[in-house]
């Protein structure tokens, strides 16, 4: 029920828009991902998923292309790194971001949707020292999200942060 919702939505949003359509929440399986491209999504984002089953990036990457994949990555700083976490930010994983992105990389993600958690909300700017940390180490796209409240967050989030995409 919740699932045929879900698809009726993105169909009738990729009727009315017509601009790339990234959806995410609930994808757990390829069947779940080809649903909401056929349904007329250009992307899907997958976060926790993947931490579970590393292979679903994998295998939905070399179904549909790296260019549908987003993997979606919720930060927190600790002390010198930044750890993942899973279930919309509720859930300690220990992995190390940086390490996790490269790895979602390797696995076949066309892009990461960066969240850092400690700015989300705040509208204090991106943390520009995350971006530009994970933007020197990946080849792939990334989407700044998590703090932007001005005009100068955003040109610093691509200056700074060397951000490809900004949320």
């Amino acid at each position: 029920e919740k699932r045929t919702t879900m698809l009726k939505v993105v169909e009738k949003t990729a009727e009315k828009i017509f601009i790339p359509l990234t959806v995410g929440g609930g994808v757990v399986s390829v069947e779940n991902i080809r649903d909401l491209l056929k349904a007329g999504a250009d992307k899907v984002s997958i976060n926790t998923a993947g931490i579970i089953n590393e292979s679903l990036i994998s295998e939905a990457s070399q179904e549909f292309g790296s260019q549908c994949i987003v993997s979606a990555v919720d930060a927190k700083k600790e002390n010198d790194s930044w750890i993942v976490y899973s279930h919309g930010g509720s859930k300690k994983t220990g992995i190390d971001a940086l390490y996790w992105m490269k790895k979602l990389q390797d696995l076949g993600a066309g892009e990461i949707l960066l969240t850092s958690m400690d700015r989300d909300g705040t509208k204090k700017g991106f943390d520009l020292e995350l971006l530009n940390k994970a933007s020197n180490e990946l080849k792939i796209p990334i989407i700044a999200s998590g703090g932007a409240g001005s005009l100068d967050h955003f040109r610093d989030g691509v200056n700074i942060g060397k951000a490809n995409a900004l949320l």
